[in-house]
């Protein structure tokens, strides 16, 4: 266990995954094997979006020496946003333990969704530097923020931005799988620029993967690498909402990579450009952001990760501590 992480905040989002009093009494029992094992965490819960990212940088003001998250992709956003943009030297350590619908990160990292399980192999866990994503929209860049997992534009983007938020409190991942089928033909799929230094290419979909996770079963951008200073992109180039159903069983048995009208490169930035006046929507970690143009691009070293020492971090070197 790292020596210096005593003095811990746990951030918990009690509406994220149908936690209710279930969720409270693992929260109990995790707590009570982080103290054992030297980290004494504070429980905080959140009763408003954006309480998470506050909570996160009052921690960093504070002095905290770890924040661990506990929710869905949209709580973890928040908190990494709370944590990476802080610029008062003090860059807190975050750790996640599973508690949302599709938990991508908690997949990347090997973690157990059993909370209790899942705090175990914190204990004895290493931290590591880390890139982020930080999303730009063009047009608003105040409403920049970091994101740790996977982005997105164009159907994606739209399923984030029209799905009912009562549907997936009460059903979780499947309301992203219903709204999907309800915009698969109505959604016009306009082509969108997407611009990488010298290099362009008209898509209708682009997945932006910092990890091997999209959501729910799916892993997309395969090579993409949380430990690496480097996006994997993926565009679509068709137009059919047919075609598109087509390529869910490709996915699904893993043979994406190679089909027709699927484009797969690596890169450190992007700007994604609307090439008329039908609205492009991006999403960050499964949240919505803004209309295009949006740019993409890597900070490298935004955040310190607590992981399992028996996860895909045990391949690079451990971190400096400072």
């Amino acid at each position: 266990m790292q020596p210096n992480l005593r003095n811990a905040l746990l951030i918990h989002n009690p509406n994220a995954g149908n936690g209710g009093s279930g969720r409270r009494r693992m929260l109990d029992e995790a707590r009570r094997i982080l103290s054992r094992g030297g980290i004494d965490a504070d429980l905080q819960e959140t009763t408003a979006p954006g309480d998470a990212t506050a909570m996160a940088e009052r921690a960093t003001i504070e002095g905290r020496q770890l924040v661990i998250a506990c929710g869905g992709d949209g709580t973890l956003n928040e908190v990494v946003n709370g944590l990476a943009g802080q610029q008062n030297g003090h860059r807190v350590p975050m750790a996640l333990l599973p508690g949302g619908t599709a938990n991508v990160l908690a997949k990347e990292l090997g973690l157990p969704w059993d909370i209790p399980s899942a705090a175990a192999k914190l204990v004895d866990g290493e931290i590591r530097d880390i890139a982020l994503g930080l999303a730009t929209p063009l047009n608003e860049p105040n409403k920049k923020r970091y994101f740790l997992s996977v982005a997105g534009a164009g159907p994606d983007g739209m399923i984030v931005y029209a799905i009912d938020l009562d549907l997936k409190a009460r059903v979780g991942i499947l309301a992203y799988w219903w709204q999907g089928a309800r915009e698969v033909f109505r959604y016009k799929y306009p082509h969108f620029r997407v611009v990488t230094g010298d290099e362009q290419l008209d898509v209708t979909l682009l997945v932006v993967g910092r990890t091997k996770h999209y959501g729910g079963p799916f892993r997309i951008t395969t090579e993409a690498d949380l430990y690496s200073d480097q996006f994997e992109l993926m565009g679509l180039t068709t137009r059919s909402g047919l075609k598109y159903l087509s390529y869910i069983p490709t996915l699904w048995f893993g043979k994406l990579r190679g089909t027709d009208g699927v484009h797969f490169w690596k890169t450190h930035s992007i700007v994604c450009e609307p090439l008329d006046s039908n609205p492009v929507y991006a999403q960050i970690d499964g949240e919505p952001l803004a209309r295009l143009p949006v740019e993409f691009k890597i900070v490298p070293r935004a955040l310190r990760l607590l992981v399992p020492r028996d996860s895909a971090a045990t391949k690079i070197p451990v971190q400096s501590k400072n």
